[in-house]
């Protein structure tokens, strides 16, 4: 006899089935091997100590702090741990309990019903502009088709076309010269008919911009305003667009003084909420949500994004990270932005694991073959 300690990371249902078990069991067995750890926020203390001893009797658990048993505060923070067969029992057992804990348990459904999935996009990006924080996505013309070209070889499965800037403090341009500076490349997509062999997304939030962009093949809008435009809303829903929400705090020329937030998971979260609701009403079927690393974020405020993406999966919609080369990176190990894409890779894999299901990048290769080796290492 001999034992062996795998890793909490192994696909559960796959072991299970190999040793035999029924299928009903695999079921049962594989919600036991996951567990969550899940922080909860002024929580009524009448409503603490009741999910403690709820969360006691199925064999779950909650801290909470001292005092909390003889009300020293009304309200107090606490963190439950639980596997994904206790959280289902207890968000069924908290819907008719008070202090709040109907709402709780309605949040818990929504976090062990989520699934993440296997399937990664890798977005490709190409600049039409010359000042990019990154000089090596920059094309013009022809070479953008030439790079276009590239990265579907090296295995994009999206192309996203940009004509501004939006790093920290660039500048702002007309829609018309926007649409100068992509015209010939949107043109020359749409002539090539490259949108029958990758998928193409407009980086921009002008509807000038994005109605050319749509009319010629492409079928995701990029906004890194969160569909702020109501006119952006309606293009999305007119020509069935993919739309992906980013969240920024200001503007590019302004978003990195001083950001702040008082909650950023939370404030985040609440955004997409209203967000994805306004998308809706518009008739937008298809949305993404970006949390805009880097967009009005400090490196703390951009780490725990990355950490704690599961967060934004209860909103049961797709997530985009695009960290690629930037400057967070510099942060924690000095580096020019040409030297950043061991930091990139770390960053978006770490992404990958915790719920991003689309990744936007400068390097499409290495992602590629980084994606490969880590989705190998997720089936053993």
């Amino acid at each position: 006899m001999h034992l062996e300690r795998l890793s909490n990371s192994i696909d559960a249902r796959k072991y299970l089935s190999r040793l035999g078990v029924d299928s009903g069991g695999v079921d049962i067995l594989a919600s036991k091997m996951s567990s969550y750890v899940i922080y909860i926020k002024d929580l009524p203390v009448g409503g603490a100590n009741i999910l403690k001893q709820d969360a006691l009797s199925v064999g779950a658990d909650l801290a909470v702090p001292r005092g909390t048993v003889i009300a020293v505060t009304s309200k107090v923070d606490c963190i439950l741990i639980a596997t994904k067969k206790q959280l289902k029992i207890l968000s069924k057992k908290e819907l008719s309990q008070p202090f709040g804990l109907k709402e709780l348990a309605k949040e818990l459904a929504k976090i062990y019903k989520t699934n993440t999935t296997n399937h990664v996009e890798i977005m490709g990006v190409i600049n039409a502009n010359d000042d990019s924080f990154f000089s090596k996505s920059r094309f013009r013309d022809i070479e953008a088709i030439d790079a276009i070209k590239q990265m579907i070889e090296d295995g994009a499965n999206i192309i996203d076309i940009g004509g501004v800037s939006s790093a920290p403090n660039s500048s702002s341009v007309s829609k018309d010269e926007e649409l100068r500076r992509v015209k010939p490349i949107l043109d020359a997509i749409k002539k090539g008919k490259l949108y029958e062999k990758v998928k193409f997304s407009i980086d921009s939030y002008e509807p000038k911009v994005i109605e050319y962009a749509l009319e010629g093949g492409f079928n995701i809008v990029n906004d890194i305003t969160g569909l702020q435009n109501d006119e952006v809303c309606k293009l999305c829903a007119r020509y069935d667009a993919r739309a992906i929400i980013m969240h920024m705090q200001g503007t590019p020329s302004s978003m990195q003084n001083e950001p702040k937030y008082e909650n950023i998971l939370n404030d985040i979260y609440r955004f997409f909420e209203q967000r994805i609701q306004k998308a809706q009403s518009f008739g937008v079927k298809d949305i993404v949500l970006d949390v805009g690393i880097g967009f009005g974020k400090t490196l703390e405020h951009n780490l725990m994004l990355i950490k704690h993406l599961e967060n934004f999966l209860r909103l049961d919609k797709e997530l985009l990270v695009g960290a690629s080369r930037k400057s967070m990176i510099d942060k924690i190990s000095p580096s020019l932005a040409q030297d950043r894409l061991a930091g990139t890779l770390a960053l978006h894999l770490e992404a990958v694991k915790n719920g991003a299901s689309m990744i936007r990048v400068h390097d499409v290769y290495e992602h590629t073959q980084a994606l490969r080796v880590f989705q190998a290492l997720k089936g053993i």
